[in-house]
């Protein structure tokens, strides 16, 4: 399930995205682990993120479990990729095919 959280310190809000029961982990490539959004999550994300995407790319806070960190969600056939860092992977204890539950905060400072 992929869940806004509320605005702090000049991120925006935004909106929940319920993925489900939650979304899959898969490789692409090493040693990333990705959890994509659906289509319509995507579009959606893409309009709140308007003025903030950067060569097709859209800033983010993330949080897996309690795990927090930031990185940049990328389009891959209509649809965002969240990418899963090897320290979140390990830390969260993370592996090919989970089912994860991430939270998204759009980062607002790479606004210019």
């Amino acid at each position: 399930m992929l869940a806004g959280i509320a605005q702090h310190r000049g991120q925006q809000r935004l909106p929940d995205h319920d993925v489900g029961h939650g979304a899959q982990c898969a490789p692409w490539p090493a040693p990333y682990l990705f959890v994509a959004m659906t289509p319509e999550e995507s579009e959606d994300l893409k309009e709140e993120a308007r003025g903030l995407i950067y060569w097709g790319q859209v800033p983010v806070h993330v949080t897996i479990g309690g795990t927090e960190f930031t990185t940049a969600l990328f389009p891959k056939d209509g649809r965002y990729l969240v990418p899963v860092k090897v320290a979140v992977q390990r830390a969260e204890e993370i592996g090919e095919g989970a089912i994860v539950e991430v939270a998204l905060r759009l980062n607002a400072a790479h606004r210019q």
